[in-house]
């Protein structure tokens, strides 16, 4: 996939996380605290030996996590569907939309 670049060729998005986590400066410049980096590479090297129950699942994963920020239920809930993945699950519901 692609990284998200604008128009002055800074990288955007998830890639402008990844890269300012690894240069440990935040976006306005100031430092990132060496525990928060601590933490988060310790919490990513976990993940990263995590046993995964697929590639569509994980996508599906991500689209209901993110997606529920920006779209709603009966929106997000037919989308899945369109894309030939399983609907919202009611604990996915109760979590994201309160429901």
């Amino acid at each position: 996939m692609p990284s998200e670049t604008n128009s002055g060729n800074q990288t955007t998005g998830a890639d402008a996380i990844a890269q300012a986590i690894a240069a440990g400066v935040d976006f306005d410049g100031s430092p990132i605290p060496p525990a928060k980096l601590e933490l988060y590479s310790k919490v990513m090297a976990i993940e990263a030996g995590r046993q995964r129950s697929g590639v569509s699942n994980t996508m599906r994963s991500r689209i209901v996590r993110i997606g529920a920020k920006h779209i709603s239920q009966a929106e997000l809930n037919q989308m899945l569907l369109d894309a030939d993945f399983a609907p919202l699950k009611d604990k996915e519901i109760a979590f994201y939309y309160g429901g």
